[in-house]
């Protein structure tokens, strides 16, 4: 715990650069060679291209191996890791598998479709390899509990990759929540405004040459290949993702999550409209949700409270004694009218992260699990498929915590997972 004589200055000056830290590590530290931590990269276009800047900044880190389905990603992600290593010995796959065969590699990154996630882990996990993988955890319930079991074990180390998770700004949000600031929370408001964009008319073609498509699709329906489908739109389709909604969750749930730890899910109340165009993810979708003793709403526009119009996301915190609004780098505490950045005397309590990617590699050498570890993301995550499934089936749906099942909806069990077309099947 720090002293109380530093505490102001340490909060001044971590409340600015810790976001920073998370997103873009310290490269200073001097590593030997032996201890540095293989690592390779699944899927290279979109966040994979940040992952693999990110981890070849480490200095504990080596780029042992690079894979994407897309001949194109691989020979742009190539030539940006031969800038950032360039004695770079890094091999190239298209096909993940190949890659999960060597014995040297001991950790992956994952930044494939959302319908990839639980088997490029799974199948890591018994290569006994480590994951940083890209949020959302599983495409359904059901592949994040058998992520979890395949993780326990082999025994690995898994971080998602909520990197806003390691910024100041969420610790101290937890500090204060979990210190009884604003007193017992009752209810939590979080949003995120903005529409998916309009895609089609579906321009059905041939799929280019250096993709290859059926295994994009891998274990998801089969499709004609339309470019709107592919890459980084395809999180507007169902058959892959969960639009807006599905792609924000993790990232403002986590305060949620961390701080108030909602459990006893009780009951999922969704509402939403389809989008134009040839997508179906939802264009806005809105969420209630009963827990033990507490109220959780998703919305898709700002709430009705003091400061939220002003964000694009948010969490807004109802306590007994106050509220609490924060975003990813701001906070505001309310306790008796009078409006606050922070609660000075409330100690700093939690230990700050060296920056998300090297909590995870720091993970990989102790062997003990990072902040945003398999177990903990997939309680955060299950609510997310949750509303999804009522939004769907257009009925509020009730929850069976412990059994992790719905209560008489047989309709809606059958949501929690989805059969993979056999040939893609791996598990």
């Amino acid at each position: 715990m720090t002293s109380q004589p530093n505490r102001r200055e340490f909060l001044k000056q971590s409340s600015a650069a810790a976001l920073s830290l998370a997103l873009f590590p310290n490269a200073k530290r001097k590593v030997a060679p032996s201890d540095r931590v293989r690592v390779a990269h699944i899927g290279l276009n979109g966040m994979g291209t940040n992952h693999l800047n990110w981890f070849a900044k480490l200095p504990e880190v080596e780029v042992v191996g690079l894979c994407d389905l897309d001949e194109t990603h691989l020979n742009k992600a190539l030539s940006t890791l031969q800038t950032l290593q360039p004695n770079t010995a890094a091999k190239t796959y298209a096909d993940f598998r190949y890659l999960l065969d060597r014995k040297d590699i001991d950790a992956i990154t994952c930044a494939t479709p959302d319908h990839w996630h639980a088997q490029v882990a799974i199948l890591a996990f018994q290569a006994d390899k480590d994951v940083y993988g890209e949020k959302p955890l599983s495409y359904s319930v059901r592949e994040g509990q058998k992520m979890l079991k395949a993780l326990n074990r082999y025994d690995r180390v898994f971080q998602l990759g909520t990197q806003i998770h390691a910024g100041d700004n969420y610790h101290r949000v937890v500090e204060i929540i979990k210190a009884g600031a604003i007193g017992k929370v009752h209810t939590v408001r979080l949003w995120k405004t903005g529409f998916p964009p309009v895609l089609g008319p579906a321009n059905y073609q041939t799929p280019p040459t250096t993709l290859n498509w059926d295994m994009w699709q891998g274990p998801a329906p089969v499709s004609l290949y339309t470019p709107e489908r592919c890459h980084f739109t395809y999180r507007y389709f169902l058959d892959y993702s969960g639009g807006v909604f599905q792609d924000f969750w993790c990232h403002i749930a986590d305060v949620v999550w961390w701080s108030v730890n909602p459990t006893g899910l009780k009951r999922v109340s969704a509402k939403g409209e389809a989008p134009e165009g040839i997508g179906d993810a939802p264009k806005w979708i809105d969420i209630d949700y009963e827990f033990d003793g507490l109220n959780l709403h998703w919305t898709s526009t700002p709430p009705n409270v003091p400061g939220a119009e002003k964000r694009g996301i948010g969490a807004y915190f109802e306590g007994d004694k106050g509220t609490l609004l924060c975003d990813y780098n701001t906070r505001e505490i309310t306790i008796n009218g009078v409006v606050m950045a922070d609660v000075p005397e409330i100690p700093i309590t939690l230990e700050r992260s060296p920056g998300h990617q090297q909590n995870f590699i720091d993970a990989v050498k102790s062997r003990k699990q990072p902040e945003s570890n398999l177990a903990y993301a997939r309680q955060m995550t299950m609510p997310m498929h949750l509303g999804l499934i009522s939004y769907r089936l257009g009925q509020p749906l009730d929850w069976n915590a412990k059994k992790e099942k719905f209560r008489h909806n047989p309709e809606a069990n059958a949501l929690l997972s989805r059969k993979y077309r056999k040939e893609w099947d791996l598990l």
